[in-house]
């Protein structure tokens, strides 16, 4: 890895970051606050957000067994993609790298900042090659990206793959698992003191059910979290969604359960699609969703809105023509999709 130095956009590791008297103080409960023009009334929602999200990481740093320096938290895997890309990619100038397909979102945010965003498309069993990745590496390339499992085709990328990348990579590699507890695959954010140029991307929308708190998290060395930590908003992460996240992280045991509710599931609908005339295929999955190409992936997609039921149209993603991608939802819902398809 080269010295992260050297990797920081020169103007971001100069940067002093904003502080506020509640960056070195976060026992609120015990202090006469007169410093933050507050008003004084309508506890507990007229006092601005913890910045540091003290609680919220500690308890994230005891579920992953992880340093609470280690922890980025943001507003969704989003945020935590952005502020990458402004930390350490150099508008017009630097690029990324990226298999394809996979998630949007890593290409929006490029665009957004101006960076170049390469990709190396994916394989038979939508695999790739770390070759090809490596190969797409110039000394301008900041950032490898990998989602695993893979968005939209649900699949685990080989994690041998993705290390002989992150040990031949001099940059960062961005390993996005937001799906990865419905995976049996070790998760990379376990080994993350192996790669100092390692960022693992972690959200509460799928496994936690916490989709609308939007909250989400990046795991590095506490390096790199310092350095991402200075271009975030100041209080970037509102108290209630702190607080309820909090709660989410400790209720390991509700996660678990409907995991294994939702594989159960998953399951099924995959037995399901197997046997509809209009699936052609069904693309293994380690995921809450799956892959799965149909005779004409745009007409049912449209007929099924129509039904009131929304599924993902994949068709002009590269690989994916004529597929929807499905998430597995509860055994209702589920049931009013295969009853509508039986009928198209």
């Amino acid at each position: 890895m080269k010295p992260l130095i050297e990797l920081t956009r020169k103007n971001i590791w100069l940067l002093d970051s904003y502080s506020s008297q509640r960056n070195q103080d976060n026992d609120m409960g015990k202090a006469v606050w007169l410093d933050a023009n507050e008003n004084p009334y309508n506890h507990p929602f007229n006092r601005y957000p913890d910045p540091c999200q003290t609680l919220l990481k500690q308890s994230i740093a005891h579920a992953k067994g992880l340093d609470s320096r280690q922890i980025f938290v943001g507003n969704g895997t989003d945020e935590a993609i952005d502020v990458l890309y402004r930390c350490f990619a150099e508008p017009g100038t630097d690029n990324v790298v990226s298999i394809s397909p996979t998630c949007g979102r890593y290409k929006v945010y490029a665009d957004i900042n101006n960076i170049e965003y390469r990709t190396v498309s994916l394989h038979d069993g939508f695999r790739f090659s770390p070759q090809e990745m490596l190969g797409r590496c110039d000394r301008h390339t900041k950032m490898i990206w990998f989602c695993s499992p893979n968005n939209p085709t649900g699949n685990n990328l080989d994690r041998n793959d993705i290390i002989h990348v992150i040990e031949h990579f001099d940059g960062l590699v961005v390993v996005d698992e937001t799906y990865a507890d419905f995976s049996n695959e070790r998760q990379f954010s376990n080994e993350l003191n192996r790669w100092p140029n390692l960022v693992v991307l972690h959200s509460l929308n799928a496994a936690y059910g916490c989709a609308a708190l939007s909250v989400g998290m990046a795991y590095a060395s506490a390096d790199i979290i310092a350095i991402m930590d200075k271009v975030k908003y100041p209080y970037n992460v509102n108290t209630p969604s702190q607080k309820q996240a909090t709660e989410a992280i400790k209720a390991f045991p509700d996660m678990n359960k409907w995991v294994k509710i939702l594989l159960l599931e998953r399951g099924r609908m995959i037995e399901a699609f197997s046997l509809l005339p209009i699936c052609e295929a069904v693309y293994p999955t380690n995921a809450n969703f799956f892959l799965a190409k149909m005779t004409d992936a745009t007409a049912i997609h449209d007929y099924l809105k129509r039904q009131g039921i929304m599924v993902r149209n994949c068709t002009d993603m590269p690989l994916c023509h004529n597929c929807l991608r499905i998430t597995v939802g509860t055994k209702s819902e589920n049931n009013q999709l295969l009853s509508a398809l039986r009928q198209y």
